[in-house]
């Protein structure tokens, strides 16, 4: 009787949750959690790198006639595969817990997600690669992803805040891909902000991937 009466209270104010307002709230929320997963992931990926230097990996991997591109993107792209991962399983509790997004703009944000992962991924390896301790490798990390999670808008839109952080905060690459992101998110594709994230998520994976590339090489990994 008990388990009876709670699952139908249980039940009448879920369906009321999920049929509320606050629902469109996740439509604001997710895209930030999802590029917060990349950021803060793909940064401390470098870590692997300082492991397999203590443990000769890195050593035996230069007698080998691999390229050092495809040292480098091999474990990149493994990042990104898993962080995609993670983000699918992110958008599928969100979708239960009442997020409303056509698929074209689930879809952009595991794109934007997978290209935030390679790029930053690429420049946490080559800063372990120069680092190679992790007391030195981790507040690094930290001094740079901390005020580009919070100069980017990851939580709420930052035209929310001070009109001097708004301003702020348009110096910080990370905030366009957010404002892309959410747009694609409402459907809104045809935008200035996805033209910019577009080209702000493109510019800085050529440009991490091309240093993380000439790291490999001048490290001899």
């Amino acid at each position: 009787m008990l388990l009876h009466d709670t699952a139908l209270i249980y039940g009448r104010y879920l369906r009321q949750s999920l049929r509320s307002r606050f629902a469109l709230l996740f439509g604001v929320l997710v895209p930030g959690l999802l590029l917060q997963l990349g950021l803060f992931g793909a940064s401390f990926a470098g870590f692997t790198i300082i492991i397999e230097q203590d443990q000769g990996v890195v050593e035996r991997m230069r007698v080998t006639p691999v390229s050092r591109l495809a040292l480098l993107l091999g474990r990149v792209l493994r990042d990104a595969t898993v962080f995609v991962f993670q983000a699918v399983l992110l958008v599928l509790a969100s979708l239960v817990m009442g997020l409303r997004a056509p698929v074209p703009g689930v879809l952009i944000g595991f794109a934007f997600v997978a290209l935030l992962t390679v790029s930053l991924a690429s420049l946490s390896y080559a800063l372990a690669m120069k680092v190679r301790t992790p007391q030195e490798f981790g507040p690094a990390i930290n001094a740079m992803t901390m005020p580009m999670m919070l100069l980017s808008g990851l939580m709420l839109p930052m035209t929310l805040g001070p009109r001097w952080l708004d301003v702020l905060s348009h110096f910080v690459p990370f905030r366009y891909l957010v404002d892309a992101v959410r747009d694609a998110y409402v459907g809104s594709y045809a935008t200035a902000h996805m033209l910019y994230g577009v080209l702000v998520v493109l510019a800085f994976t050529a440009l991490a991937v091309t240093v993380g590339t000439r790291v490999f090489r001048t490290a001899g990994a």
